[in-house]
């Protein structure tokens, strides 16, 4: 690859398509979540779908040579954002994904189970935290330094916003994953049964940006 050719810029709606491929092709813990669940839409349309309509301005891609190859999206408020998932997001895929009228008991269930209950995002542990993001780069486009480019590109915008600092949620299993934060100066949130997931904070100050492609 490259590197010569990749780019930052601003998310565009022409990019949503690209954006769902790269989430579902990383939802496994990092690997191709393909033909995991009944429809491949399913976790982009909870873990990225959501930024993209709420908060396009905080929504950013890597291109290389003009072709989508990874993305940061999140919000700089995520209480703000967990009441715009119930009030708009929800309601928009309420045909694809109705209210669960059982618990759980197939993946896609739990799944759908969570995009009904956003209000998990809000622990009390993460409140010093306002801001999150999510973050995936096609597997051939990571460990070249796009990652740290994209996270701080995000933590800049999420600090012009307004937020102090900005948490992460990452499987724990991804052990790869918690190395990538490390070196980024994130440290570990104590939350109360977590669960599979290891809450990651830090602070948004970054040193001064560089430009970005818009």
């Amino acid at each position: 690859m490259d590197s010569t050719a990749t780019a930052i810029r601003r998310y565009r709606d022409r990019d949503h398509d690209a954006v769902y491929d790269i989430c579902v092709r990383t939802a496994d813990a990092g690997g191709d979540a393909r033909g995991r669940y009944a429809s491949d839409d399913l976790m982009p349309d909870l873990f990225a779908g959501p930024y993209l309509h709420l908060e396009p301005e905080l929504a950013f891609v890597l291109t290389n040579r003009d072709v989508v190859v990874g993305y940061v999206i999140g919000t700089a408020d995520t209480s703000a954002f967990v009441r715009a998932y119930r009030r708009a997001w929800i309601p928009r895929l309420a045909d694809r994904y109705p209210v669960p009228t059982r618990p759980p008991v197939t993946p896609d269930d739990e799944m759908i189970a969570l995009h009904h209950r956003p209000e998990r995002m809000l622990l009390p542990a993460l409140a010093g935290y306002p801001a999150h993001l999510h973050i995936d780069l096609l597997p051939e486009h990571q460990g070249r330094g796009h990652g740290r480019r994209l996270v701080e590109t995000f933590l800049r915008a999420a600090a012009r916003a307004g937020a102090p600092g900005l948490h992460v949620g990452m499987v724990t299993a991804n052990v790869r994953a918690r190395g990538f934060y490390d070196r980024l100066g994130f440290h570990e949130i104590p939350v109360p049964d977590p669960g599979p997931v290891t809450y990651l904070g830090r602070t948004t100050r970054v040193p001064a940006p560089v430009e970005t492609a818009r």
